[in-house]
């Protein structure tokens, strides 16, 4: 139980350094997300198994959904503009959910 608390607490420190950070600008808000938290709090939890092909297999996972998250942040930008910015996320959501959903299921079709 308290190894999920501390996770719970590192994404909530992050989330507080990327609120905090957008009160003084737009730049850093922007990077922050590149710091690899959520990656760390899955590695941590697929490596505490104890099996090193298992944690081998999750970095590569998660390097597969960088296309993804490059759509994502395409998406939002064309949608910025034009949209309002909640419905300019929820869009760029959709779209990295559709490269995401190719990545990892259309390789089993094929």
């Amino acid at each position: 139980m308290i190894e999920v608390l501390w996770k719970g607490l590192v994404g909530g420190l992050v989330t507080i350094a990327i609120v905090l950070a957008s009160r003084r600008g737009n730049v850093l808000p922007g990077i922050l997300p590149l710091a690899p938290t959520f990656a760390i709090i899955a590695l941590l939890a697929v490596g505490a198994k104890g099996d090193a092909a298992g944690f081998r297999e999750a970095c590569l996972a998660g390097a597969k959904t960088i296309p993804a998250y490059l759509v994502f942040l395409a998406a939002a930008w064309w949608l910025g503009d034009r949209l309002d910015y909640r419905l300019a996320i929820l869009g760029a959501l959709s779209a990295w959910l559709a490269v995401a959903a190719m990545i990892f299921w259309l390789p089993r079709w094929l």
